[in-house]
């Protein structure tokens, strides 16, 4: 009975690497687990606050003014002219390019106009064959895209 009692406290002797044993090791356990939750990639993505640096920053849609129409060619080995908007958002002034999907779709859309803005589904990066486009218009003067395609509804008289 003796001899193994010997041998665990020898033992946790020689063998200091791993989690501190004992009443007082609270704190010193707390500040390890704090510093080891930045080695793992998503916690590090959700809390590095690097979010509120991109242009929504952090909502799923923003609204803006549209500044420009544009026709952004599309990549190698497709051939296109993708109809794009250049739009200045509400909430921070910041100035993005984002496409207008559907075929004549951008005949509904005029300089001036209030649009809301989503993502294009690639959690912030380019779809596809548009370069540098990672947004797309989803609402234009408070009715939707997909209703002025199918002459469900009209756009205001503003």
């Amino acid at each position: 009975f003796f001899f193994t009692r010997a041998c665990v406290s020898y033992t946790r002797k020689l063998c200091t690497m791993g989690k501190t044993h004992g009443l007082g090791a609270g704190r010193k356990l707390r500040k390890q687990r704090r510093e080891q939750r930045w080695a793992d990639k998503d916690f590090n993505q959700a809390n590095l606050g690097s979010e509120w640096k991109k242009p929504f920053a952090g909502c799923s849609h923003a609204k803006g003014i549209v500044l420009e129409k544009l026709g952004i060619e599309a990549k190698q080995p497709n051939s296109a002219i993708r109809k794009c908007v250049r739009v200045q958002l509400i909430k921070n002034g910041k100035k993005i390019a984002a496409f207008v999907p559907r075929d004549g779709c951008l005949n509904f859309v005029d300089e001036n106009d209030e649009v809301l803005i989503a993502g294009l589904g690639r959690k912030g990066r380019s779809v596809g064959d548009i370069p540098g486009v990672r947004f797309k218009v989803m609402k234009v003067s408070g009715v939707a895209l997909t209703a002025l395609f199918r002459e469900k509804k009209e756009k205001p008289r503003s």
